[in-house]
């Protein structure tokens, strides 16, 4: 069974109670514990967040080593200006898809613009929660 690792970024931990007409009102715990039952006998989730980009690219990089077959990665602002994020991605050893609840692309313009897209091996966004179930459903 393959094992992926959940990786959000920053404020993700507040997924509920921020902006929950763009983000929601379900917690992110609600959304793990969700998905864990979804893909029971299928994938192995683990979810680890951080506001921190520093804690970002150590997870990265050391998915491989700590038995990831992949990464569904939510870097929140940080998908907008961290190159060091995007090398990290480029170093991992396993795909990454990266995510957003939100239409990125229907928001302020700032934030249309990924550095990460490139060397992910995809991107679901819009979709809020369920926008981790289909990029989960990619490594099926």
């Amino acid at each position: 069974m393959r094992k992926i690792l959940i990786l959000n970024g920053p404020n993700l931990n507040l997924t509920g109670t921020r902006q929950p007409d763009i983000y929601g009102s379900a917690t992110m715990g609600q959304c793990v514990e969700e998905l864990q039952k979804s893909f029971d006998g299928r994938l192995t989730i683990e979810e680890r967040q951080s506001n921190h980009e520093g804690d970002i690219i150590d997870a990265l990089q050391n998915a491989k080593s700590d038995g990831f077959d992949g990464v569904v990665l939510n870097a929140g602002g940080y998908s907008h200006t961290s190159v060091a994020i995007r090398d990290a991605i480029t170093a991992a050893g396993v795909p990454v898809v990266e995510v957003h609840i939100s239409n990125i692309y229907a928001r302020e313009e700032f934030r249309r613009h990924s550095v990460i897209s490139p060397v992910c091996m995809g991107v679901v966004a819009g979709f809020g929660l369920k926008s981790y179930e289909l990029a989960l459903m990619s490594f099926i």
